[in-house]
């Protein structure tokens, strides 16, 4: 069994097409599912479900896959140590990050690459539920999520800040002149919210309904990008974490004001799998994170936006 026969097997899962998991991989069609089918010989287990095309793994396959999963990580493991004994850090450090996350990754991320520029970063927005299969399947390295998720298992949390909440709105409407506004308050006005799939805008809706009220946005949005796109008409309000300040800070014409209680939301961290050793490229990371100081950090950036 050849490492070059699972690094197969994984595109294969991943792209579930022979043809598009052979340009993946750089070899011709033919090539790649002869490998396979010698994995599945030598295993003596059938892998692939076969038909006139790509129809799923067998279950002996998705066990090879989880295994194989398991296997590469552990090799690319051994490359970060090897790379670090021949004086620079090599290798492309896996991250997964909600998208209510993301705006602030960078606080880690530029901090490493300029620590280690031999290092590569893949940066994923991900839902909870495709970290804890990635970190579960080796697939990400590390990830950025709410340390609350109950989902996560058989992982390490490191915290990095805690969310808080504001009310981006237009100087010129009725919450603009406050010093802080409630939630009922947030509720009567023009307002566009993330979408209910997403967990941020969950858990607002629990900090409405503990006011005895229902949102009711006129405007929905999956990814912050989109909801900053509708500031810019000087009609919508919009209740943003403040880790979203780093990226996007406030839009002209409008202005940042504090919501009355909680004082902060739900912890926001890094979080691994629970395996030793700890690759390298990710030990890197979490020095860079103990150094940063992303809390103090976004509370400056809060700080600075709201004063006044």
């Amino acid at each position: 069994m050849l490492l070059r026969q699972l690094e197969y097997l994984v595109a294969l899962a991943r792209e579930r097409h022979f043809a598009r998991a052979a340009a993946a991989c750089f070899v011709s069609q033919p090539s790649l599912s002869a490998a396979i089918a010698k994995l599945e010989h030598e295993l003596d287990v059938p892998i692939v479900r076969r038909g006139r095309r790509f129809e799923g793994l067998t279950p002996e396959g998705e066990r090879v896959l989880a295994w194989a999963h398991q296997v590469l990580a552990e090799r690319d493991a051994l490359e970060q140590e090897l790379s670090v004994m021949r004086g620079g850090l090599t290798g492309t450090l896996r991250i997964g990050a909600i998208p209510t996350a993301l705006t602030a990754t960078s606080l880690l991320t530029s901090p490493f690459c300029a620590a280690h520029p031999r290092a590569r970063v893949s940066l994923r927005s991900l839902s909870s539920r495709e970290i804890t299969a990635g970190l579960a399947d080796a697939e990400l390295d590390v990830a950025m999520t709410y340390l609350d998720d109950e989902t996560l298992r058989q992982v390490r949390k490191i915290p990095l800040y805690e969310e808080r909440y504001l009310l981006l709105t237009p100087v010129d409407g009725p919450a603009a002149g406050r010093a802080e506004v409630s939630w009922a308050e947030v509720a009567a006005l023009p307002l566009c919210l993330l979408a209910p799939t997403m967990r941020n805008r969950r858990i607002m809706n629990d900090y409405f309904a503990a006011e005895g009220l229902v949102a009711a946005p006129a405007v929905e949005a999956d990814t912050v990008a989109g909801l900053y796109a509708h500031l810019d008409a000087g009609h919508w309000s919009c209740v943003i974490a403040h880790a979203w300040l780093h990226m996007f800070g406030v839009p002209a014409g409008m202005r940042a004001v504090p919501l009355a209680g909680p004082a902060h939301g739900p912890r926001v961290g890094l979080v691994l799998a629970d395996r030793a050793p700890v690759p390298a490229l990710t030990r890197a990371l979490l020095a860079v994170a103990r150094q940063v100081r992303v809390r103090n950090r976004l509370d400056l950036l809060l700080a600075a936006h709201t004063s006044g």
